[in-house]
C-alpha cells in the first residue's frame, strides 16, 4: 500500500494583504501576515496577525491554554462566534514565529479576503500545486468486481502530497450505480463538490466519487467531470492494478 506523507509545518512571511470580517465588522487586517502551514486532523493552513493588526477588544478568552494556544470568542455586536479566535501563546518549535499573534476559524461565518477575493475553507499553500492535464490513459474502475466507469479521454490532477486523481467525461461512467449523496465539501484550490454514492448488489459504498459542477476560476477542465476514490475503488490505468494509496481518506 501506497503511503502519503503530510507536509512538515512550517511558517512563512506572506505578501498577500488578509482580512477577518464578522459581519460588516473588520476584526483584523493585515499586510504583514504570517502563513502557518500544518496539515492533520483539525489543522489546515491558516493566517496569523500581529496583535496590532486585531480587534483585541472584540476578543474574550473563553478557555484555558492547550498546547501553547487560547481560545477566544469573537464577539462584534449580534455577530458571536464560540472559539472562534486563537492565541498563539507557546507554539512549539519551528512555529515559534506566531507566538503572540492570533488566528481565526474557518467556515463559521467569519469572511476571509486575500486582498479582494473571499476564500473559504482555509489558507491556500502556495508550496501546493494543483495541475489538470489531459490524457489519453485507459482508465478503468470497479467496486466490488463490478465496472463502473472506463475511459481513455480521462483528466489526471496533479495536487502535491496527494496520490494522482483520475476525471472521467460522465458518459465514462455508469449513471446506473451512482446515487447522488446529499453530502458537499469545499476545497479553495478546486471548489466546491458535491457527491455521488455507488449502487453495487445489495451494497451501498458511500460518497465514493464526486463532481465539481461549478470549479474555482484557476480550476476549469474539471468542471463536471467524475472522480472516484482511489483510496476505496480497484482502479487500472493501462492495464496496470494501482495500489489503494492510504491518506486521510482510506
Amino acid at each position: 500500500m501506497a503511503f502519503f506523507k503530510l507536509p512538515r509545518p512550517r511558517v512563512e512571511p506572506s505578501p498577500r494583504w488578509v482580512r477577518v470580517r464578522a459581519g460588516e465588522v473588520e476584526i483584523a487586517n493585515s499586510r504583514r501576515a504570517l502563513l502557518l502551514s500544518r496539515y492533520g486532523p483539525g489543522k489546515l493552513p491558516t493566517y496569523c496577525f500581529p496583535a496590532a493588526d486585531v480587534r483585541t477588544d472584540l476578543l474574550s478568552r473563553a478557555g484555558e491554554d492547550s498546547d501553547g494556544e487560547v481560545p477566544y470568542d469573537v464577539v462584534a455586536g449580534d455577530f458571536v462566534v464560540a472559539g472562534g479566535a486563537t492565541l498563539f501563546t507557546d507554539p512549539p518549535s519551528p512555529l515559534q514565529a506566531v507566538a503572540g499573534h492570533w488566528t481565526f476559524a474557518w467556515d463559521t461565518g467569519l469572511t476571509w479576503l486575500e486582498e479582494a477575493l473571499e476564500v473559504n475553507v482555509h489558507a491556500r499553500d502556495p508550496g501546493k500545486r494543483v495541475d489538470v492535464l489531459p490524457s489519453e490513459r485507459h482508465i478503468k474502475v470497479e467496486i466490488d468486481g463490478v465496472l463502473v466507469a472506463e475511459s481513455r479521454r480521462p483528466h489526471a490532477l496533479f495536487e502535491t502530497s496527494l496520490p494522482t486523481r483520475w476525471y472521467l467525461p460522465m458518459e465514462d461512467v455508469r449513471q446506473d450505480v451512482l446515487v447522488p449523496s446529499a453530502t458537499v465539501t469545499r476545497c479553495p484550490y478546486k471548489g466546491k463538490a458535491t457527491y455521488w454514492s455507488a449502487q453495487i448488489g445489495d451494497r451501498r459504498h458511500l460518497d465514493v466519487a464526486w463532481t465539481y459542477r461549478d470549479p474555482v476560476v484557476e480550476c476549469p477542465r474539471i468542471r463536471g467531470l467524475v472522480c472516484f476514490f482511489n483510496e476505496r475503488v480497484d482502479l487500472t490505468v493501462d492495464g496496470e492494478p494501482w495500489e489503494r494509496p492510504q491518506t486521510p481518506w482510506s
